[in-house]
């Protein structure tokens, strides 16, 4: 019966930090502008009218039509911010090339999906949505640079009109955030990495971390924002049914 009752105990420890680690920031001013709102992945864009991803056509549409957009930046090696969800251009620009390589005089060489469209700089589009509908902007995080890629990104925020938030697949990104941009609407993206493709060179414990949500404690992000088809993973599930009602994408 002493061991029982141990394990017992032991069972109830475990849970109870479990959901202290799954435990999500709460209540943070601002929210209320960026809910109730449609936005467009990557901008409106449409292939099929020559509208790529990512581009000032695909944002523009999306102004148009009411929507806010999220989107996706890269620091470039002149310290731009470069609005592109592929760190490698081949896909979309055909060219063999890492964005984190290029500075912005280079872009006019990089047409996007083979139209007159080229990779905008985050200022650009920041300029397009002031006093607009919200933007939910997404940084990508290489070589780890998160420290630098935040830094450039919230000083080109300052000052700016406009409704955002932040998120990022790499915690770092939200720390970051936590410890000199409190203020900052921050989200953590995941998806089950231990069974999903493109994980890269990420070790099996650090898929287990990321899979369960279990840098929550540290970041404290303000919504989580999870692959749809793994919503069922079941840090996801604890959270939701504890703290409050999560974005999925």
């Amino acid at each position: 019966m002493k061991t029982i009752s141990k394990i017992g105990v032991a069972g109830l420890c475990a849970a109870g930090a479990w959901c202290l680690l799954v435990k999500p920031r709460r209540k943070q001013p601002g929210w209320d502008k960026l809910d109730g709102v449609k936005y467009a992945h990557r901008g409106l864009h449409d292939d099929a009218q020559g509208i790529p991803e990512n581009s000032m056509a695909a944002f523009r549409r999306a102004v148009d039509h009411g929507f806010g957009a999220e989107l996706d930046v890269h620091l470039m090696a002149d310290g731009s911010l470069a609005v592109v969800h592929d760190s490698d251009l081949t896909r979309v620009c055909g060219k063999k090339a890492l964005i984190e390589d290029l500075t912005a005089a280079d872009l006019k060489d990089y047409p996007l999906m083979g139209t007159q469209e080229y990779i905008p700089l985050l200022q650009d589009v920041l300029e397009l949505f002031e006093g607009q509908t919200p933007l939910v902007i997404e940084l990508k995080v290489e070589r780890g640079n998160f420290v630098a890629l935040t830094d450039a990104a919230m000083a080109a925020l300052e000052g700016w009109n406009g409704t955002y938030c932040v998120e990022s697949f790499h915690p770092a990104v939200l720390l970051r955030l936590r410890e000199k941009y409190p203020w900052v609407l921050r989200g953590q993206l995941s998806e089950n990495f231990i069974r999903g493709s493109g994980v890269g060179n990420l070790t099996t414990p650090v898929r287990f971390v990321l899979t369960h949500l279990l840098t929550t404690a540290f970041t404290r992000p303000d919504f989580i924002a999870y692959k749809w088809e793994d919503r069922k993973e079941p840090s996801l599930r604890l959270m939701r049914a504890l703290y409050l009602s999560l974005i999925n994408i």
